[in-house]
């Protein structure tokens, strides 16, 4: 974070890198950290409403815990004592999942999802989860059971989703680490509009429970190197998911690259979807050539994603909405978002093979992206085609016959699988962010973010980040 020298960073905006050296040092303790970050909460909270089952007492006392570990020298891992924050639909134990959606039974978990439990077992302290619109099937912060969330760098924005608290959150210095999950941009997109850095992960990196098509889970921090951080912890193996990748020995921390001699492509029009807004492709030009600069061979390619494989990734998605919503009693089921259930029941007047060939589009989609990283190391692209949108809103354009059109630049890695990472380029006139997206070949998630950090050195100054409103 680019600050004034004589600017003095509190205790919540610490990185989680700093806030483990500051524990060591014993400069500070997590009790208080804590008591810092909950006054800050207190302050933004009102404004862009992130939060879902927000545990201050919770927080306090597992705070307490973790300071006299410290105190004996016994940290019980690599997060001991750094706040985390988890995005709604990812199990905790003895809480429920609403998935954003009023619908929704609350029933609470017997168990922590994989990556909550390897939170917990690293010593993070999970004071709070964060909102998402229904299901997760919108970018926005907009639910039928959360209350609206906004966007502290302007609040008539969108933080955009499904990760929309997570976003909020990350960008208002609710501590230094955020868990999202994204099956089509629900950890990128959010990061681009709220300046952060967002990873998504090869799938199987990160063990997810439940597993689905191109579901993931991944960090979203304010630096590259908390990403890193948080990504080698969330890691690990867990048997639960069948996609598990096996044990590794990829040393997360060590994120020197040079881009000397790499083939990057730049994928600026997709030729399908919304139209790229000239502020987000000059922010996306200018990070190639600052990668240029630095000696990578950089090459304009053409997109991969066609009309029919984003419409048909809409009739597969809508097709499973649907069925999930069939399952409610009527009266429960009328619950759900408008625009969702308006969006979802158009499936059923598609056919089953309206449905399959969506289906068959992942496949086609990957096809085509292993046919392009044959002769590209990396591809720099936009994260949305959009600098922003109202706060309102579902979507950027608002219509749920065709609510996909800006998730182009993003879908297509989640159905190929590649590593992929938001992280923020620049800003509009207005001050607002524009993320860059790096995707690398399937499982170099250790190499996207290694150039995601090469960039942190190449890109422009950052602005400060947004102060809580003044009462």
């Amino acid at each position: 974070m680019h600050k004034p020298a004589d600017a003095v960073t509190s205790l919540h905006d610490l990185s989680a890198v700093d806030l483990i050296a500051g524990y060591k040092a014993k400069q500070f303790t997590p009790l208080e950290v804590m008591e810092d970050l909950l006054a800050h909460v207190a302050a933004w909270e009102p404004h862009i409403k992130a939060l879902y089952l927000f545990d201050p007492d919770g927080a306090r006392a597992t705070a307490k815990a973790s300071t006299i570990r410290w105190h004996n020298g016994e940290p019980a891992g690599c997060l001991d004592g750094v706040s985390v924050t988890i995005k709604d639909n990812i199990a905790t134990k003895g809480q429920p999942s609403p998935l954003g959606a009023a619908s929704t039974t609350l029933t609470p978990s017997s168990v922590d999802a994989p990556p909550v439990a390897r939170l917990r077992e690293a010593g993070a302290i999970i004071f709070t989860k964060t909102t998402m619109p229904d299901y997760g099937m919108l970018s926005s912060g907009l639910s039928s059971f959360h209350a609206l969330t906004r966007n502290p760098w302007d609040l008539s924005k969108n933080p955009g989703g499904s990760s929309a608290g997570a976003g909020a959150a990350g960008a208002a210095g609710y501590g230094p680490l955020h868990l999202g999950t994204d099956i089509g941009g629900s950890v990128r997109l959010p990061s681009c509009w709220c300046g952060l850095v967002g990873l998504k992960p090869s799938h199987g990196r990160v063990p997810i429970d439940p597993p689905y098509v191109g579901r993931v889970a991944g960090p979203m921090t304010r630096t590259v190197d908390d990403a890193a951080l948080m990504m080698s912890v969330l890691s690990k193996p867990d048997r639960r998911d069948g996609m598990s990748l096996p044990p590794h020995n990829i040393n997360w921390r060590a994120l020197e690259k040079s881009p000397r001699k790499l083939r990057l492509g730049l994928l600026l029009d997709l030729g399908v979807g919304q139209a790229l807004e000239k502020p987000v492709r000059e922010v996306a030009v200018k990070a190639a050539r600052a990668f240029e600069s630095a000696g990578a061979i950089v090459t304009e390619v053409d997109g991969i994603l066609t009309r029919e494989m984003l419409d048909g990734l809409d009739n597969f998605w809508r097709a499973r909405m649907w069925d999930e919503l069939l399952k409610l009693p009527p009266p429960q089921r009328g619950k759900a978002l408008a625009y969702i259930y308006q969006w979802a029941e158009k499936a059923a007047k598609l056919s089953s093979v309206d449905v399959i060939r969506g289906f068959n589009a992942t496949i086609a989609i990957r096809a085509a992206a292993a046919k392009l990283f044959a002769e590209l190391d990396y591809l720099i692209s936009p994260v949305s085609p959009v600098v922003n949108f109202g706060a309102e809103l579902a979507s950027p354009i608002h219509d749920p016959e065709h609510p996909f059109e800006h998730i182009g630049y993003t879908v297509t890695w989640n159905m190929a699988e590649n590593p992929a990472i938001s992280i923020n380029g620049g800003y509009d006139p207005k001050g607002f962010p524009i993320g860059v997206q790096i995707v690398g070949r399937r499982f170099d998630d250790h190499g996207v973010l290694a150039m995601a950090k090469t960039f942190e050195s190449l890109r422009s100054a950052q602005r400060r980040w947004p102060s809580p409103p003044k009462r």
